[in-house]
């Protein structure tokens, strides 16, 4: 049965993937966005332009929309977002899909040991600095990891909508991937750098752009509510992802154990100073079925290297 959609930052990376899972499936998509990105969708969506971090805006573009029975937002990344989205949205959204990320369980440390769960991270217990500048541009990296907590936990003890929250692992994509974290591996091996390295059982999870927007899709088609991890099966540490990519690249891996005291995350994007893997138990319960890293890994890395030829 067709249902009538609403996407939040539909117009790159996963969300334009979302858009497409959606459309073969038949239904009726209406995206937000500012409009300074292109999209390829022509006339098989609507738009509504605005600022998504701009209250007023968003509640007057909103004010007469017919309710949505499914709002994926890909763009709340902190509790200011989470409070234009209930103050715009309650009552306006049969089911509402906030995206967040792996990184919210940093807020624990690194001394939690088994896999990550959606209950050890507590939401509804954590506090929420409404003094923080969030929509400051300067200072979206630093806070990003505290901003999603802080989101998510708006948004729980709001209790508005209708909430479910998909935790993703780490997004590995091709060229069009904007953080440059696997680039920073290709490029490395590349050039025949040595990959300086925090714990070789420092393992993360991961998952694919295609299959983060599978999942997401998934999501908002079922009644479950709370939190969800989303991950391919099969993790990787800094070195297992290195060692990956010169063994595709057909060059040698050359690595270095770092010397005691120096600051894990500095090294390369995905070094940790320990395993930080999902527990995907959740989704597997409700019958969603994950694919295996070793699926898509090499493929990805390629497009990479074709991209420095």
């Amino acid at each position: 049965m067709s249902k009538n959609i609403l996407v939040i930052g539909g117009t790159r990376f996963v969300g334009k993937l979302l858009v497409q899972r959606l459309l073969r499936a038949g239904h009726r998509v209406t995206i937000a966005t500012r409009g300074y990105a292109p999209d390829p969708f022509g006339e098989r969506i609507a738009r509504i332009r605005v600022d998504r971090r701009n209250e007023l805006a968003m509640r007057r573009a909103f004010a007469a929309c017919a309710p949505f029975d499914v709002v994926f937002d890909q763009m709340c990344y902190n509790p200011l977002d989470a409070a234009i989205a209930v103050r715009t949205l309650a009552g306006k959204a049969g089911r509402y899909i906030m995206t967040s990320t792996i990184d919210a369980y940093r807020v624990l440390g690194y001394g939690h040991g088994g896999l990550l769960a959606e209950d050890d991270l507590a939401v509804e217990a954590q506090a929420i600095d409404t003094a923080y500048p969030w929509h400051d541009p300067r200072r979206a990296t630093e806070c990003y990891v505290a901003g999603k907590v802080q989101a998510e936990a708006y948004l729980v003890r709001d209790g508005s909508l209708p909430l479910a929250t998909v935790r993703l692992a780490h997004v590995l994509a091709g060229p069009e991937d904007f953080t440059g974290r696997l680039a920073h591996y290709v490029d490395l091996a590349r050039r025949g750098g040595t990959l300086d390295y925090t714990a070789a059982g420092a393992q993360l999870s991961f998952i694919d752009p295609h299959a983060a927007a599978d999942v997401l899709f998934w999501t908002g088609m079922q009644s479950f509510g709370g939190a969800v991890n989303a991950a391919s099966d099969g993790a990787l540490s800094a070195l297992d992802l290195y060692r990956r990519v010169a063994d595709v690249l057909e060059t040698p891996a050359q690595v270095r154990r770092a010397a005691a005291g120096a600051a894990a995350g500095a090294l390369s994007p995905f070094d940790l100073p320990a395993r930080m893997v999902l527990d995907t138990s959740r989704a597997k319960g409700l019958g969603y079925r994950f694919g295996q890293c070793e699926d898509w890994i090499d493929h990805t890395i390629r497009q990479h290297d074709l991209a420095f030829i």
